[in-house]
C-alpha cells in the first residue's frame, strides 16, 4: 500500500484513481481501511474513485504513543484529503469512524465534502452522564472494556469480534469472515487499542452535528448490541437536519460484512441522489 504523510505520520492508504467522485471509507476500532473490502469493490464498478486508509496506530499505518483522540484524528483525515487534492467528496465512517466524519465536518466545514454517511457511527455520544442520560456506555463500561484489551487482548478481541458480528444470539457471518476481522485487528499497537475506547468511548460530537451543512445518510443495524441503534444511529438522524435514515433489519454492528450488499445498495442509492 502507498504511505502519505499527515498530520506529522505516515498514513497508509489505497486509491482507486479515476475521474469518478471520491468516496473516502473511514474504518471502525480495531480494524483498518481493509474492512471495507466488500464496498470497494462495488463502488469503483459504479464509477466512483474510493479511497481507503489506515487510521493511525492501525493497519501498516504509523503508530505512534499518542494522538488518539478525534482532533488528531480529524486533522489526519484532513491531511490525506489535502494531500490527495481530493473535493466534492462523500465521507463514509463506520462505527468509530463516524467520529472523524463527525469531528472534520464539525470544524473543517464542508468546503471539500458534497456529503457524508453515519454507518453503525459513534455519534452523537455514548457516554452517560447528567446532560446524556440515553448514551450507552457509563464510566465502568469503558473501564472494562480498557482491563479486557490490557490484560488479555487476544480473549477480550475473540469475544468482541463475536458481539460485533451478531444479531442477538446469533453470529450471522461465517467464522472465516469473523477470523478474518481478528486477523485485521493484530496490527494495532496496543496504546492506541487502548485510548481510542477512552475517544469513541467520552467524545461528544453532539456540537459537530449541528454544524454540518451537507446531506447526510445515516444508516444503522437495529440488531447492534456493540453501539445500539437508539443510542447512536436513532439519535444522529434526529439530530442533523434532513439527514436519511436507513435501518438495517436484523443488521449487527458489523453489517457491512453480513449485510453488504444492503448496505452496498444503499450508499449508491444515496451517492446518486
Amino acid at each position: 500500500m502507498p504511505t502519505l504523510e499527515s498530520n506529522g505520520i505516515s498514513l497508509s492508504y489505497t486509491d482507486s484513481g479515476g475521474d469518478g467522485r471520491p468516496v473516502v471509507l473511514i474504518h471502525g476500532w480495531p480494524l483498518s481501511g481493509a474492512s471495507w473490502s466488500a464496498q470497494v469493490p462495488a463502488l469503483t464498478a459504479a464509477g466512483y474513485r474510493v479511497i481507503t486508509y489506515d487510521r493511525r496506530g492501525f493497519g501498516e499505518s504509523d503508530k505512534p504513543a499518542d494522538g488518539y483522540d478525534y482532533d488528531t484524528f480529524s486533522e489526519d483525515l484532513a491531511g490525506l484529503l489535502d494531500h490527495l487534492d481530493v473535493a466534492d467528496a462523500t465521507l463514509v465512517g463506520f462505527s468509530m469512524g463516524g467520529g472523524e466524519v463527525a469531528r472534520y465536518l464539525g470544524t473543517r466545514g464542508s468546503q471539500r465534502i458534497r456529503s457524508a454517511v453515519l454507518a453503525g457511527a459513534v455519534p452523537p455520544f455514548l457516554l452517560k452522564t447528567d446532560d446524556n442520560p440515553d448514551g450507552g456506555l457509563g464510566d465502568d463500561d469503558i473501564a472494562g472494556m480498557k482491563n479486557g484489551a490490557k490484560d488479555d487482548r487476544e480473549g477480550f478481541l475473540d469475544g468482541f469480534a463475536t458481539g460485533f458480528f451478531s444479531a442477538g444470539d446469533d453470529l450471522v457471518v461465517t467464522e472465516a469472515q469473523r477470523q478474518e476481522a481478528l486477523e485485521l485487528a493484530k496490527p494495532a499497537r496496543d496504546e492506541a487499542l487502548l485510548a481510542c475506547i477512552d475517544a469513541f468511548g467520552r467524545t461528544d460530537f453532539r456540537g459537530d452535528l449541528a454544524k454540518i451543512d451537507v446531506p447526510v445518510l445515516v444508516i444503522h443495524g437495529d440488531s447492534d448490541g456493540i453501539v445500539p441503534f437508539e443510542v447512536s444511529g436513532k439519535r444522529s438522524a434526529e439530530s442533523i437536519e434532513g439527514a436519511t435514515l436507513h435501518v438495517v433489519a436484523g443488521g449487527p454492528h458489523g453489517f457491512n460484512v453480513s449485510h453488504a450488499e444492503e448496505l452496498n445498495t444503499a450508499l449508491l442509492d444515496f451517492l446518486q441522489a
